[in-house]
């Protein structure tokens, strides 16, 4: 899932949604409520209008996809914000992507992780990001972009 908004003067955000967030909406509710990777989209590209940016929403199931768009970035975009989803637990190469390309970034989960499996309070992400999001649900997104607002004023 590709997406992008009118370009603006502030420039672009990059909002990249990793595995199987595709599935929101449908996959496990009572965790992830029932807000659609859609609504997100929706959400966020509305919230960056509002603060003056564009937005570019990608989705992939892929680590190599997430990588590419995160190093395309570096021409494009103004800063990043990242759910990488499992990919936060066990990806150094995403990790890696996002402390080269310089660009500001924020990390979001839907759910809060700290509540959840063992594994999943660790994040390779977190020490190369400027913020953390956890568990304020899709509007962690918005969260993000107001973040992004005040730092690149």
């Amino acid at each position: 899932m590709t997406s992008t908004t009118a370009g603006s003067a502030r420039g672009s955000l990059l909002i990249l949604n990793g595995p199987n967030l595709n599935l929101l909406g449908t996959r496990e509710p009572a965790i992830y409520g029932s807000a659609t990777l859609d609504d997100v989209a929706d959400l966020a590209a509305a919230a960056a209008a509002a603060a003056g940016f564009s937005a570019e929403c990608i989705q992939s199931n892929h680590e190599g996809d997430l990588v590419d768009a995160i190093h395309a970035a570096r021409g494009t975009a103004v800063g990043i914000i990242i759910n990488a989803g499992a990919y936060t637990h066990t990806s150094v190469a995403i990790r890696d992507a996002l402390a080269a390309v310089g660009l500001p970034a924020v990390e979001v989960h839907i759910s809060n992780v700290h509540r959840r499996e063992e594994f999943r309070h660790h994040s390779y992400l977190s020490p190369v990001c400027d913020a953390v999001i956890v568990g304020a649900g899709i509007h962690g997104y918005e969260l993000a972009v107001s973040y992004l607002d005040k730092t690149l004023a």
